[in-house]
Order: structure tokens, then C-alpha cells, then sequence
């Protein structure tokens, strides 16, 4: 799957922002849009600490590409939301943001027996309190875009906020329970689903296009565990989650898409 297809040479996204982009599948997202026919003007990549060994990549990344801005950003600190929202303000100049993708998490691996008040409270802030902030801050931004937007309908080219979860979050389905229990985990994405609803709702009529996605089973730092490797790699994801966002539409406005465009059950 190439970002050089018909499809993504359509696929015409002036300004994205990812949160949780100095590693894993956020960065690859950066590179996927970077890779681009027509790469947006603007691509914020956000991560927690600026400073240090974790964020060099993506600062390295940013100093080749005059389009790629790299911003700090704690979706656990409202103050630092609000700080990030008026860098990408300024830079945007009036044309708003047309994706926020919510895409930093974390997990800790728990049990049933130890599961306690103090994990489930940060997986819960981090994973979906804090894209929950995150959508409010850039509302405005997000309303812009879509205004100035001359197509009809909803679409990822004219304003999106896509929730990044995981098919650990779907209560149907519960997978590979066995193998990795990971209760706070499972529950915060699974909320983090029902924000995504209430948002497709709530957001449909500012022509905003609102859904969650399930990445896959990812070789990053927190797909590979107990010495078992993910199958899929991050650049194969990453390529699929773009070619299928340039493929949404009011359809899947409010639903569970997986990175290979299928529908999957809350």
C-alpha cells in the first residue's frame, strides 16, 4: 500500500496535528504525511518533554522539513493544551486545523488482583480525559477549518478529530484476554470509544468528521510484550491508517474503523 496512489494524490490536507509523536505510531504518522504527494502546509507533531533522548527523533525531523513544527504538549495539563493551541494558532493564521489526531497513550500492564486507584487514574486522564481536553482546545480551530471548507459532506481534507484506540477497548470482542489483562488499559479505551460517539454527535453539524481507530497490532514499544512481536511494523500501518483516512466520509462518522478500513464492534 503506497501513499503515492491515486486516492492519496487527492488526498489534500492543509494543516494536521498528532499528539504523542516523538515515537511509535504517532512519528510514523509525521513521516506518512511528510511522504505525501501534496504534503499539508502544516504538520504539528507534539510530545510530552521537548527535551531529551525520546523527542530527538522527531526534532531532528523537523529541522529538514520547514513544514513539520514540533510543539510541546501534556494532554494531562490543560495549561500546556492551551499553550500548544495558540503556537498552532499563530502559525495557521486564521485558516484553522483541518485533523487533530489523539493519538498519545499510554498502558500499564496490570492484573485483575493488582489493578489499583493510582493506574487507573493516569491510564484514564492520559487516555481519555486528555483527548477529551485536547478536542475542546482545538474546537475552535477545527470549527474554522471546516467553515472555510468548500466541500459538502464530512471528510478528513475538511475537519476531523480521530481518537486513536484499540480493539482491546471493544467489549464484544475483549481480545487476547489470556494473554494480556491490561484492565485499566481496556477501560480507558473503551471510554475513550464513547467520547469519540458523543463528539461524531455533537460535532456533526460544525462539519466536523469525529470517529476512533483501531492501529492493529503494532511493533512499536507498547505492542511488543512478554516476548512476543507484533506482526504489523509501524510504516505498513501508518500507510494503511492514511490511505483509509483519505477514504472517510459522514458513513463512518461516530464508528470504530480499523487501520484497514473495517467497521469493528464497541
Amino acid at each position: 500500500m503506497s501513499c503515492s496512489s491515486v486516492t492519496m494524490k487527492e488526498f489534500n490536507v492543509r494543516s494536521v496535528l498528532v499528539t504523542g509523536s516523538n515515537r511509535g505510531i504517532g512519528l510514523g504518522l509525521v513521516k506518512r504525511f511528510l511522504e505525501l504527494p501534496n504534503p499539508p502546509e502544516w504538520i504539528f507533531a507534539t510530545t510530552r518533554e521537548l527535551a531529551g533522548s525520546q523527542s530527538k527523533e522527531v526534532i531532528e525531523l523537523a529541522l529538514k522539513h520547514p513544514n513539520l513544527v514540533v510543539l510541546q504538549l501534556d494532554v494531562t495539563d490543560p495549561n500546556s493544551i492551551k499553550a500548544a493551541a495558540q503556537r498552532v494558532e499563530e502559525h495557521v493564521q486564521g485558516l484553522g486545523l483541518n485533523i487533530l489526531i489523539n493519538n498519545a497513550g499510554i498502558e500499564r500492564v496490570t492484573t485483575m488482583e493488582n489493578e489499583n486507584v493510582e493506574t487507573m487514574a493516569i491510564v484514564y486522564l492520559t487516555n481519555t480525559v486528555g483527548p477529551l481536553l485536547v478536542s475542546q482546545e482545538f474546537l475552535p480551530l477545527l470549527k474554522k477549518a471546516a467553515q472555510q471548507s468548500t466541500q459538502t459532506g464530512l471528510s478528513c481534507s475538511k475537519a476531523a478529530i480521530l481518537n486513536m484506540s484499540s480493539i482491546a477497548a471493544s467489549i464484544e470482542v475483549v481480545p487476547v484476554w489470556e494473554f494480556r489483562k491490561i484492565l485499566s488499559y481496556r477501560c480507558s479505551k473503551a471510554a475513550l470509544n464513547m467520547v469519540s460517539k458523543c463528539q461524531s454527535l455533537e460535532y456533526k453539524d460544525y462539519g466536523i468528521l469525529c470517529t476512533s481507530i483501531h492501529p492493529g497490532w503494532v511493533k512499536t514499544r507498547m505492542g511488543t510484550e512478554k516476548g512476543v512481536t507484533a506482526p504489523q511494523t509501524v510504516e505498513e500501518t501508518t500507510q494503511a491508517i492514511l490511505k483509509m483516512l483519505s477514504t472517510l466520509s459522514e458513513k463512518e462518522n461516530g464508528s470504530f474503523v480499523g487501520w484497514d478500513g473495517k467497521i469493528y464492534p464497541w
